[in-house]
């Protein structure tokens, strides 16, 4: 067996290394001296007084577009970490006779790569993004709390530390175990990577001693709040700081699926607060909100999966106000159904709150009320295909130009009507009851979140590079 602290570290720290690397070679200059050297370009070097006033000034910034920045490189750094979670999960899957995790190794994998890719990258990716474009789409000078977004920005990180402070302390105390004894060191050997699975269930996360649970739950609360407050910031922005002439009837795409996405947030995350602060009471003051005797597991079930559902959306609908942004502009037509678009958008996002319980539908639920959630489901099949029309017709017989962006919209459209073809066959109680725990909902999902999401991160940074740095990108690339 190998010992994932160690693999996980060292990967990290190869990422790590590697960025230096680039970074280093893109301070040099492209022109060789007559001595075999390069020179360092000219107003690069950063004195020890310069660089702590820029380091100073980041940490203190209130300007939207370097949160927004923040925002994405925090985001991207967490996503590198969650891929690496996801890389070694699949060499156990590799061969059926592959053994290169331990059963616990393989659950801690699972549980931190759905959290880590869920919370702490995609959301704050699109946060970022929004931050920097969302005031100058409608002509604000800031978002509407500068302060509030920094605070907003300045607890993800801690929050990251606190959900993934199993591996760091494992890391540490085996570096640490080569020099003092055991004994000395109890702390960092005590703490390990959660394995209870992503969805925290009750009575497992309940029983299970390891109080690396508490802090991934602290955790989470954090960047819950950060998620909160973000949202609100978000929302007051819109509806207060637009320009003057800047009306709801012009309101630009992404900002209407910025404005949905952030009110899913303002009214799931605190009841996944809610949820999370129920199951701290349980593990460390003996309470009973999810004791087995009084089906309490299914309670966290339904508290989880109505944050859930809608989480879901929170991730996607952003991606799908950069795909209605981006497509019309590489194949020389307007929006096809503005509105139609638009009213979609709403509907997914009102939608989405009455769905949960089709996660559900091998619990202990009434046949009555999984009927009425199978009908739902299906029907939020609608304003997804309406999505899907709007943007093949705005295609059609358009002067398309394959550039980087319209190549990946083109496949983030593809990657989603076969992700959402396969859902609908899981809003199905009989097949859903079949499907349920299979690698068929496993690659349903990843059709969504590793298709469009992605996707549509990647076609903005071609799209906004020369507003992110002044350059256009090189072509080749």
């Amino acid at each position: 067996m190998m010992d994932r602290a160690v693999v996980e570290g060292s990967a990290l720290a190869a990422l790590a290394l590697g960025c230096l690397l680039l970074w280093l070679r893109s301070r040099r200059g492209a022109r060789a001296e007559s001595d075999g050297g390069y020179p360092i370009r000219e107003g690069l070097v950063l004195e020890l007084g310069r660089l702590r006033s820029e380091l100073l000034r980041w940490l203190t910034t209130t300007n939207h577009r370097e949160i927004g920045i923040l925002y994405i490189v925090f985001g991207t750094v967490a996503g590198l970490w969650g891929g690496v979670d996801a890389m070694m999960l699949r060499t156990e899957l590799l061969t059926p006779p592959a053994d290169v995790w331990t059963p616990e190794t393989y659950n801690a994998l699972f549980t931190q790569h759905g959290l880590t890719m869920l919370i702490f990258f995609v959301l704050p990716v699109f946060f970022g993004i929004g931050n920097y474009v969302l005031p100058l789409l409608i002509g604000a000078e800031d978002m509407a709390f500068p302060r509030v977004n920094a605070i907003g920005f300045w607890l993800l990180p801690p929050a990251l530390l606190l959900a993934r402070m199993g591996l760091l302390v494992q890391v540490s105390g085996q570096v640490l175990s080569l020099v003092f004894p055991e004994d000395a060191i109890r702390f960092f050997l005590t703490l390990r990577e959660v394995s209870v699975g992503w969805t925290l269930y009750a009575p497992l996360s309940v029983q299970q001693p390891n109080p690396q649970i508490d802090l991934l739950l602290l955790g989470l609360h954090l960047s819950g709040v950060a998620t909160t407050v973000g949202a609100i910031n978000f929302i007051a922005t819109v509806v207060y700081e637009r320009a003057e002439d800047v009306g709801w009837a012009n309101l630009d795409i992404f900002t209407w699926n910025m404005l949905v996405t952030s009110t899913l947030a303002l009214f799931a995350f605190p009841l996944l607060g809610s949820a999370i602060v129920m199951l701290l009471l349980d593990r460390n003051f003996g309470t009973a909100f999810f004791a087995v005797e009084g089906g309490g597991p299914i309670l966290w079930q339904h508290l989880f999966w109505f944050w859930g559902h809608p989480e879901v959306y929170i991730l996607f609908l952003p991606a799908t106000g950069l795909l209605s942004t981006i497509l019309p502009k590489f194949v020389g037509r307007r929006l096809f159904g503005f509105r139609f678009v638009v009213y979609s958008t709403l509907g997914l996002g009102v939608m989405s709150f009455g769905v949960w319980a089709h996660h559900m539908f091998t619990s202990a639920v009434d046949p009555r009320v999984k009927a009425s959630f199978m009908a739902v489901s299906i029907a939020i099949a609608v304003p997804s295909a309406i999505k899907i029309f709007n943007w093949i017709t705005t295609m059609w017989e358009g002067d398309i130009r394959l550039t980087a962006p319209l190549v990946l919209c083109v496949g983030g459209i593809g990657t989603f009507i076969v992700g959402g073809v396969t859902g609908v066959f899981l809003a199905v109680v009989p097949i859903d009851i079949l499907y349920h725990g299979t690698y068929y909902v496993v690659g349903h999902f990843h059709l969504i979140v590793v298709g469009i999401i992605p996707f549509l991160m990647i076609a903005a940074s071609y799209y906004w590079y020369p507003l992110l740095t002044g350059r256009w990108y090189d072509k080749r690339l």
